[in-house]
């Protein structure tokens, strides 16, 4: 074996594996763009299937309002005895908020 026929089957081989190189850097270069494209033709797809969304306006709903909560003003007197105002709305909410003070601070 001759020093300059190794050189040439070195060389021999690394032309093989630059033209492999090659080949396959040019097939990744044209697969990630149709890959991509494809992608986006997909998405298409299956948007298309969907149906729109519609908005519209439930009268009902418009008319609801918030509940204003019950305003309530805590005194205590001369003698350590509590009194309150109780302001709101809802009727029912103040009772509430009676029964629930007079629980609290065990008043009779």
């Amino acid at each position: 074996m001759k020093t300059g026929d190794r050189a040439q089957r070195m060389g021999v081989g690394l032309e093989k594996k630059d033209r492999i190189v090659r080949r396959l850097f040019s097939a990744v270069c044209f697969l990630i763009p149709v890959i991509w494209l494809l992608s986006f033709n997909a998405h298409a797809a299956v948007t298309d299937k969907k149906p729109a969304l519609q908005f519209g306006r439930n009268q009902a709903i418009q008319q609801v309002k918030p509940k204003k909560p019950v305003k309530i003003k805590l005194h205590r007197t001369a003698k350590g005895e509590y009194q309150w105002d109780i302001t709101g709305d809802n009727p029912d909410e103040i009772a509430r908020a009676d029964k629930r003070l007079r629980k609290l601070l065990e008043v009779e």
